[in-house]
C-alpha cells in the first residue's frame, strides 16, 4: 500500500518501509551456485583484484565437508562453470581435472571454525596489498565503505605461505567473527554467507583500500561516528541488497565479450 504521510515519519519507519518494498520488488539471484562462484572470478578481474595465478575462491556445496574451487593453473579471467572442481576439506579432488590451489587449506580451516561462512574470497588486489606492506588496518571512514564498518580483522605481521596448518589455524583465529581480513604483505580475504555477499564485501574492501590510500596522501583520516557506521552496516550488508549488487556486476561482467563463457 502507497503511503501518504511519509514526511510524518521518523527515520526508522522510513528504512523499515523500504527494507519491505525492496524485499518485495526484488527476486532472488537466478544463477547456480557454481555460475555465481565463475561470475564471481570474473567480476573480481574487472575490478583489480588480479594477480597472475594468486587468489582463490571457494563455496560450500551443502554437503559437509565438501567445497567448489577453481583449477590451479586458470587465472580468475579464466574461471567458468564447466572448469570449477569440487573437493573435499583435504583437498582431494572429488569432481573435474586439475587440482585446487594448495592455498585453499586455509579454507578448510575457516569454514571448520565458522559455521556462517559459506563461501570464501582471498586476493592479492593492488590497494588491499599496498596497505598490508604499510602494515596498516583498513579504515572505514566513507558512507559507501561501511558495508564493512567494524567488520575487518587486520594481521600486522606475515605468517608466511597458506599452505601448512599452522597457518590455517592462524588465518582463522585471526578472522574471528569478523567478515573480512587484511593480511599484512599477502592480501585480503572475504568470508561471506553467501557468494553475492563474499563478492560484494571484495569489491568494497579493494575500494575502501584505494580511498584510503588516497587520502593518507593528502592528510589525516577523519573517523566516522560509530553508531552511524554500525547503522549504515546493517543497512547495506543485508541478503537482498546484496543479490542486487551482485546482479548489477554480473550484467556489467557479461557485456564484456570475453566473459561470455563463463556461464557454460
Amino acid at each position: 500500500m502507497n503511503r501518504t504521510d511519509t514526511f510524518e515519519l521518523d527515520k526508522a519507519t522510513l528504512v523499515a518501509d523500504s527494507t519491505v518494498q525492496l524485499d518485495k520488488q526484488f527476486q532472488d539471484s537466478r544463477y547456480t551456485l557454481r555460475q555465481k562462484l565463475a561470475l564471481t572470478c570474473r567480476i573480481l578481474f574487472d575490478n583489480g583484484h588480479d594477480s597472475g595465478l594468486a587468489g582463490q575462491i571457494t563455496a560450500r556445496t551443502g554437503t559437509p565437508g565438501q567445497f567448489f574451487t577453481q583449477q590451479l593453473g586458470l587465472g580468475f579471467d579464466e574461471i567458468a562453470d564447466s572448469n570449477l572442481l569440487l573437493v573435499d576439506e583435504d583437498l582431494n579432488v572429488l569432481e573435474g581435472d586439475g587440482i585446487p590451489n594448495p592455498a585453499n587449506r586455509f579454507h578448510s580451516w575457516v569454514y571448520r571454525a565458522r559455521p556462517d561462512v559459506n563461501c570464501i574470497i582471498h586476493t592479492h588486489a593492488v590497494y588491499a596489498a599496498a596497505l598490508g606492506m604499510l602494515e596498516q588496518p583498513l579504515v572505514i571512514s566513507h558512507m559507501d565503505n561501511c558495508v564493512l564498518y567494524d567488520d575487518v580483522a587486520f594481521v600486522g605481521k606475515w605468517p608466511g605461505i597458506p599452505v601448512g596448518n599452522e597457518e590455517g589455524e592462524f588465518i582463522s583465529a585471526a578472522l574471528g567473527d569478523k567478515h573480512a581480513l587484511l593480511l599484512s604483505h599477502h592480501g585480503l580475504l572475504i568470508a561471506g554467507s553467501t557468494v553475492e555477499e563474499a563478492c560484494v564485501l571484495a569489491i568494497a574492501f579493494e575500494r575502501a583500500a584505494r580511498m584510503q590510500l588516497l587520502a593518507m596522501n593528502v592528510g589525516e583520516i577523519q573517523p566516522i561516528d560509530p553508531a552511524l557506521g554500525r547503522e549504515a552496516h546493517d543497512w547495506v550488508l543485508r541478503p537482498k541488497r546484496n543479490t542486487i549488487a551482485f546482479e548489477y556486476y554480473a550484467r556489467r561482467s557479461l557485456k564484456d565479450a570475453r566473459n561470455a563463457d563463463c556461464l557454460r
